[in-house]
Parts: structure tokens; C-alpha cells; sequence
């Protein structure tokens, strides 16, 4: 006969929670007026961010630039385009992944 397992009496620590350094509104105001970033997105997704540019193309990719915050500066049909839309703001380019 099979004799029944015993319990493990040791018990796992739960993980302490993460605190953030700073808040959500923080880090969105980080670099205000000085970073921007460049967004690949579907032309469906840019008729929804830029619903007041008329003319968009069906299809295809196109590049918005966007303020440390989020807030869409331009739209352009190259990543070019975007980086020479960030020089003539004077804002630098951050990478995002």
C-alpha cells in the first residue's frame, strides 16, 4: 500500500509589491517640449489618431511623431520625414520598443 505524501510546511514569500519611482504622470511629462518618439502604425490606425487629415492611403504604413506624452505632432509617409519633422521642432528622438 501506498503510503500518502506529506505536506510541505515551508511556505512561499510572496514577492514584495513594486513601488514606482514616479507616477504615470511623471513619466509622461518626462522631457516635455525636448523628446519625441517616431510610431510605425497602419494607415487604419493613423484615420483614427489623425481624424482631421483628409486623403489618407488604404493601405500601407505610415510614421507619426509623437511628444514625450503621447500627444501626435505630424504624420508623414517616411521615418525620414518624422526625424526631419523632429529637427525642425529641435526635439530629440527617443527609441522605443
Amino acid at each position: 500500500m501506498e503510503q500518502p505524501r506529506k505536506r510541505s510546511t515551508k511556505r512561499k514569500s510572496a514577492a514584495p509589491p513594486v513601488v514606482p519611482m514616479m507616477s504615470e504622470h511623471e513619466l509622461a511629462r518626462l522631457g516635455d517640449g525636448q523628446i519625441a518618439y517616431i510610431r510605425m502604425m497602419t494607415t487604419k490606425q493613423a484615420r483614427s489618431l489623425f481624424p482631421m487629415i483628409e486623403g489618407l492611403p488604404r493601405k500601407g504604413s505610415l510614421f507619426a511623431l509623437h511628444s514625450a506624452d503621447g500627444t501626435p505632432i505630424a504624420l508623414t509617409d517616411s521615418r525620414q520625414a518624422a526625424v526631419g519633422h523632429a529637427r525642425e521642432g529641435e526635439l530629440e528622438v527617443a527609441s522605443i520598443h
